[in-house]
């Protein structure tokens, strides 16, 4: 993979159904080819995550995901021992008289105890120990404490883990690694700077259509035209959760498989649901709608008659 170029990596995405632009395009090639990860940037729902998922179609290989959150901790990112199956190997042991084996000595059974079959994997060591270069996710890292922050730095810097019982293990195969972040708290300049760094905004009204006409084929075309131009008014307002293109797609696929053909206000109204999350945003909508309706250009034949 290292040997293809940017031309070859559009292609991929595009074969993956991932529409892009070259600012993105660039910074997935030159993620690939220096062996740095991509720190994701944007508003939620803008296609972050779906960016190491396509990766991993594109090459090919396995997505390995680290879902971050307050509290996250290096056992339950990097490994544990599992207790429940080692007391059960003890009295196994203890049933069957080999523990009192004076041919056995300490340091054996304890080291057929902590050994590779009571080891419980997590998502950066399943990443280091994969047997080609995987996809690695780290995703939403600006829930996670800083001090966790700190712990991935030595990962993503060293790209091997020490485990007291066992010893170093080295990644044979360094992973493609994507982080994405909300900007939920800022992160440090320590991680800023061992990646590679892009910013992903909510499209623009010709990207956003060309994205449904890809998702959600059938569609009717202006349909799928004032659902992306409502979009563009209704992120104009200022709103608790702004939509992002999932839920474009979303109230796309609920519309077109009601075969409606158009929008009119009753019909924006009794789905917002399936765009808008917070009961606040949909009233300010709501108070807003007929505005945002003639905003939007859109001309129903109701309206019209």
């Amino acid at each position: 993979m290292l040997n293809h170029t940017r031309e070859t990596i559009q292609d991929l995405l595009a074969q993956q159904g991932y529409i892009t632009d070259p600012q993105l395009v660039m910074s997935v090639f030159l993620s690939i080819q220096l062996q740095k990860p991509l720190l994701i940037e944007g508003p939620a729902g803008v296609g972050k995550t779906e960016i190491a998922k396509v990766m991993a179609r594109a090459l090919d290989t396995d997505l390995i995901r680290l879902q971050c959150y307050e509290g996250l901790d290096a056992s339950h990112a990097l490994y544990e021992w599992n207790y429940q199956r080692q007391l059960l190997h003890l009295k196994l042991l203890e049933v069957t008289g080999r523990q009192a084996n004076e041919n056995a000595s300490m340091a054996e059974q304890e080291k057929d105890l902590f050994s590779d079959t009571f080891l419980l994997k997590r998502p950066l060591l399943q990443a280091i120990t994969h047997h080609k270069a995987p996809v690695l996710l780290i995703d939403e890292v600006d829930r996670a404490d800083e001090e966790f922050e700190s712990f991935l730095l030595e990962v993503l810097s060293d790209w091997q883990i020490t485990i007291p019982e066992i010893g170093t293990i080295r990644a044979t195969h360094i992973p493609h690694v994507v982080v994405t972040g909300n900007r939920v708290r800022e992160l440090s300049e320590a991680l800023r700077r061992r990646c590679l760094y892009v910013y992903i905004d909510y499209p623009d009204y010709d990207k956003e259509l060309r994205i449904v006409r890809e998702k959600v084929p059938g569609i009717d075309t202006a349909l799928a035209e004032q659902i992306c131009a409502f979009m563009r008014e209704l992120r104009q307002l200022r709103l608790e959760k702004t939509p992002g293109i999932a839920e474009t797609l979303d109230w796309a696929m609920a519309l077109s498989s009601l075969h409606f053909t158009h929008l009119d206000k009753s019909l924006i109204e009794q789905t917002l649901g399936v765009v808008l999350k917070d009961w606040k945003d949909i009233r300010h909508t709501q108070l807003s709608l007929s505005e945002l309706y003639e905003r939007a250009g859109i001309i129903s034949k109701f309206d019209a008659l």
